[in-house]
């Protein structure tokens, strides 16, 4: 007998229901099956999917039991549901990227990401909703919290569907704020890493020196467990190095050997944030400074950083411009205004002035490192405020650019919400290449904080 209602089944953390799986408390096509079930029920309000195959799901999950029962060997995500970005290519499902001029579009190999992921056991549930082209033209995805508002982007299906408990995990990406971003308007963990720590081939190519892959989660432990699986060396991606793995959940699970201190940042940005944000952040610095002998304190990033929105403008629309040029070419019709005002300037930057912005990420990085050689971490908004009401846009990425830019990994944690009960999170963002450890400090400063 199982010690839980398996109809319920969808709402365990992904380390549960592993844990149920090997205790054989749970299959692996009762938990797909109480996740299609979630779907079923949600579905038409929240639309987070853009492709399911409820056959072929329950299928790899019928799989999956199969091995276990036979004594296999099982990777960390064995027979754990997943919903993937509908940029992100699968062999099983189209990938149509989020338009029409890719529609019906169905690619021959699975991106590197979903090979390591179903290497893990992962069952792949189907393709959730992305953005225009990733960029900023919504798709049809609605806040779980509240439909009327906005559920971020770009990555608004995958944010969506493992906060409205469809499936545990999932996978999106970032090249300027569409983890985080999604992740804090949804009230769930969102991991972007640092740059070049997951493999992007076979992922949509926006912007190379800024593209980012990351996954969701409802705990920071899921969060640890599918990043540690994803997080591997592929000679494809040459933005990646072969370096070893981070170990993130056996490194989040060690103590802390000293108390963490953080900067408070607000970045040139802060005029943007909400009051809400700016009430909710002095809550939070003044609670913890005073239980925890002052572990945060406020700090102001250099004038230089002034000028970062408009160079990773130029990076990105300039990429923008070269990379989706076909489909301006061909489909412009098809294409969003904004888009098509993106591709435009960006068809404005020169070669010069391109490179002139690429080269200004290792300085902004470098006075990055100057903050970490003080403090664990930065906190920082993760974005201005709660999801704005609405589905004509998906908010404001502001509060994310200066750490895509910089390639530092950033977490998103939910623990801020509005008088209305909509949430935003706290963006935590560590030193570039140390993401082990900032989920190590994320992990004491939750802890801390359920102490109060």
């Amino acid at each position: 007998m199982s010690k839980f209602d398996i109809s319920t089944a969808n709402l365990l953390s992904a380390c549960d229901a592993r844990k149920a799986i090997d205790e054989g408390l749970l299959s692996s096509q009762e938990l797909v099956e109480a996740c299609f079930a979630r779907i079923d029920a949600l579905e038409d309000s929240i639309g987070a999917w853009t492709h399911l195959d409820k056959e072929l799901a329950i299928q790899q999950a019928r799989e999956a039991d199969e091995s276990r029962r036979r004594g296999l060997r099982v990777g960390a995500l064995h027979g754990l549901p997943i919903g993937i970005k509908d940029i992100i290519d699968t062999q099983d499902y189209p990938t149509e990227l989020g338009t029409v001029l890719h529609q019906g579009r169905k690619p021959s190999k699975d991106a590197t990401l979903v090979s390591l992921l179903k290497e893990a056991g992962a069952i792949i549930m189907g393709k959730t909703v992305t953005t225009e082209l990733a960029v900023f033209s919504p798709g049809k995805t609605t806040n779980p919290h509240n439909n009327a508002h906005t559920p971020g982007g770009s990555s608004s299906g995958s944010a969506a569907a493992v906060a409205s408990a469809m499936v545990p995990l999932s996978v999106g990406t970032q090249t300027n704020g569409s983890v985080i971003r999604p992740a804090s308007f949804c009230g769930i963990y969102g991991f972007k890493p640092s740059f070049g720590r997951i493999s992007r081939h076979g992922v949509l190519r926006q912007s190379p020196p800024l593209d980012t892959a990351g996954v969701f989660a409802r705990g920071l432990e899921d969060l640890a467990l599918i990043a540690d699986v994803v997080m591997r060396y592929d000679a494809q991606d040459d933005a990646m190095l072969p370096i070893a793995p981070p170990c993130i959940s056996s490194v989040m699970a060690e103590p802390v050997p000293t108390n963490p201190v953080f900067a408070f940042v607000r970045t040139p940005a802060w005029d943007k944030a909400e009051q809400v944000t700016k009430d909710g952040f002095r809550e939070l610095i003044e609670a913890v400074n005073e239980s925890k002998a002052k572990t945060i304190d406020i700090f102001d990033l250099p004038a230089q950083f002034d000028n970062i929105y408009e160079d990773h403008r130029k990076v990105m629309e300039a990429d923008l411009a070269r990379n989706f040029a076909e489909e301006y070419t061909r489909g412009k019709a098809e294409l969003s205004d904004v888009l098509c005002s993106m591709i435009e300037r960006g068809q404005k930057v020169t070669d010069e002035k391109y490179n002139a912005s690429v080269a200004t990420i290792a300085d902004y990085a470098d006075c990055l490192d100057e903050i970490f050689e003080l403090y664990d971490a930065i906190l920082t908004p993760a974005t201005p405020g709660p999801a704005p009401k609405g589905l004509q846009a998906t908010g404001d990425p502001v509060m994310n650019t200066i750490w895509t830019f910089c390639g530092t990994p950033a977490l998103n944690l939910p623990i801020l919400q509005n008088e209305d009960g909509l949430p935003f999170g706290v963006q935590l963002v560590g030193e570039k290449d140390d993401d082990a450890r900032l989920f190590r400090t994320a992990r004491w400063l939750l802890d801390s904080l359920n102490d109060l």
